[in-house]
Formats: C-alpha cells, structure tokens, sequence
C-alpha cells in the first residue's frame, strides 16, 4: 500500500475497523456496522464519510431504502480491506484496537522494518509533525511495539527505532517499503 494512502486512511479513528469488519463480512449498512465497531454515531458517521471521499466506499446502487443505505467496497477498498483485516487479527483484542485506532501508529510502523531515525521517520510521513511523532513513539515504545536503540556506530551516537511483537508484524501486514537509516 502507498504511504500517503495509509496515511489519509488512518487519519480516522474507526476507518480502518470499518474496512475490516466489511472484509469480514459484516452488512454494509451503518446499524450492523456501528453495533459491531463499538464506535459513536458521530466518530462512525466521520469515518464513512472520510472513506467516501478517498473513493474506498460507495453506496450500493439499487439496493435497500433511500434512509437505511447499503454501503459496498469499491476495487480500490477491497485492497485496503483485505489490509485491515490483516491488522484486526493481529490486534483482535479493544484495548490494543484503540493504539491501532490513533493517526500516526499504523504509519510509523510501516515506516520502520528496519532501525529508523527519527528525521528519516518525520520525512516519510509529512505531515506529521515532531511533537506528534514523538508522543506516537513513546506510545509505541510502552506498548512494545516499537524499540528504541541507540547506534553508536557513528562519532555522534543518534537514536533509531524499529518495529518489534506486534508493531512488527503488523508492518509486515501492512507491506510498505521502509526507509533505511541515514
């Protein structure tokens, strides 16, 4: 998947939920759907809206009542479908869900296969910001899913971060080329 396609997906907390619980056959109509996310009416309503416009969701034509709309993937949301659910089962559990659920943390661990440096990581995803990946990593880093080292094969040591456990496999599922160290 592309970068910045996977970067304006998850920038909507229940996009990728909603993608995956589609793939996994839940009916495309928005009660089934929100009674099987958990999520608000209002957060759902933005992230169905937010797939539309990336052209991942269109409404199923001819189908059901002009009030109770039948949603359908379109070619390029099955592709990011099949993605998310490939993330729900690594991460099947709510409370590890709701780390998934945050903008940057799918994005930066498609970004670091390999040990990572932070300039490296803030290019591969403008627009993020420092404040913002820097929080994301701590976040990750308690989480396990990312590892922080330290190289000092240089004259001035400088930290790199790289996916592990969960973080890792899920940059697998995800299959975006990494940047390497500088």
């Amino acid at each position: 998947m592309d970068i910045e396609l996977l970067v304006n997906l998850t920038s909507r907390a229940w996009s990728l939920k909603i993608l995956a619980l589609l793939q996994g056959g839940v009916p495309g109509r928005q009660a089934p759907l929100i009674a099987a996310s958990k999520a608000s009416r209002t957060a759902f309503a933005a992230s169905l809206d937010h797939l539309f416009r990336l052209g991942l969701l269109e409404r199923n034509p001819g189908y059901g009542h002009p009030l109770r709309p039948e949603f359908r993937l379109t070619e390029r949301g099955s592709i990011a479908a099949v993605l998310a659910g490939r993330v729900e089962e690594i991460v099947p559990d709510d409370n590890s869900f709701a780390l998934v659920r945050r903008s940057w943390t799918v994005p930066i661990l498609a970004v670091t296969a390999a040990p990572t440096r932070f300039s490296t990581i803030r290019d591969g995803l403008a627009p993020i910001t420092d404040r913002a990946l820097s929080q994301s990593l701590v976040t990750l880093e308690k989480q396990n899913w990312i590892r922080r080292e330290i190289d000092v094969s240089q004259r001035v040591p400088f930290p790199t971060y790289r996916a592990v456990n969960a973080g890792h496999l899920i940059n697998r599922a995800v299959g975006v080329d990494a940047p390497s160290v500088d």
